[in-house]
């Protein structure tokens, strides 16, 4: 059963604040819009959280339902440490598959941005939810998508003992959390430092280098997944909309291009935005995100 937290009026529609037991833990995740509307799961990137949506969901719970949660170890649902929770990909897929029959998830639109991709495209190609079309926002599945700054990355999967500790540096400086979001925008003043402030509180609680760092060296399988993924994509030909600000230092509009290559059928549009392309392009977003989900 969901508990409700609270609520806050958007446009004339509720936001809901909610936990849910899966699997043992608490999971969060808000919730808008008229149940009897078509339905958008949201899942986020790294290091957000379903926060990340916050600014959409004003503009969208008037058509739509829309439902966002947090993954394990995020924002406000439950972070039990990595010595006893196995941080990967899988893992968080089984669990957000959970989490859909928990709260009786009907067929749905599913918006994967960064670490939403990898988690989405476990739970579409498993048939673990009914997907009825897929927006994509800054998340890769080609390798020519990951920008030269995944080399350290790379560097850490072939030699994690030696790799690790620069890497836990990039959880624990804010500096780092806030140019995920800068990047190479030309338009700073318009992302609101609330974001990356946010993130970074998250980030420095207990447990969080070790939870952090286990994702980061699983995401070797979701490259490695890569060419499954598109196979299926083009075996399978679903609506897809592809969203991507430009300026994303980490996933390079290469990425964004490859999917209109391999898949001629999607839809793409390039945005003036970084990375977190919610934090300057909702509006955009929005009104592509309404001419796309019927």
């Amino acid at each position: 059963m969901a508990l409700l937290f609270t609520a806050s009026l958007v446009n004339g529609q509720e936001t809901l604040y909610k936990t849910v037991k899966v699997d043992g833990l608490n999971i969060f995740y808000r919730e808008a819009g008229s149940p009897d509307s078509p339905t958008i799961l949201f899942l986020h990137g790294f290091p957000s959280s379903s926060r990340m949506f916050q600014g959409l969901f004003p503009l969208l719970a008037g058509h739509y339902h829309l439902i966002a949660p947090d993954y394990p170890g995020f924002g406000h649902s439950d972070a039990p440490p990595a010595s006893t929770f196995k941080y990967t990909f899988d893992h968080l897929a089984d669990v957000m598959a959970d989490f859909a029959k928990a709260i009786a998830l009907p067929a749905c639109a599913i918006y994967m941005q960064d670490y939403g991709g990898p988690v989405g495209m476990r739970l579409i190609t498993s048939q673990r939810i009914e997907v009825s079309s897929i927006i994509i926002q800054n998340a890769v599945m080609h390798e020519e998508g990951l920008s030269p700054l995944w080399e350290t990355r790379r560097a850490f999967w072939k030699d994690r003992a030696a790799n690790e500790e620069s890497l836990r540096k990039n959880f624990s400086s804010l500096e780092a959390t806030r140019q995920r979001h800068i990047g190479a925008t030309p338009h700073p003043e318009l992302i609101d430092p609330d974001t990356w402030t946010d993130e970074y509180a998250f980030l420095t609680r207990p447990g969080q280098p070790e939870i952090q760092a286990d994702l980061f060296y699983d995401y070797q399988t979701n490259v490695a997944f890569y060419p499954s993924w598109q196979y299926w994509l083009q075996k399978h030909r679903p609506r897809m909309l592809v969203v991507w600000g430009k300026y994303d230092r980490s996933f390079s509009v290469a990425g964004a291009l490859a999917y209109k290559r391999d898949f001629p059928f999607s839809e793409l549009e390039l945005l003036d935005a970084g990375h977190f392309a919610l934090d300057e392009a909702t509006p955009q977003i929005a009104e592509k995100i309404r001419g796309f989900v019927k």
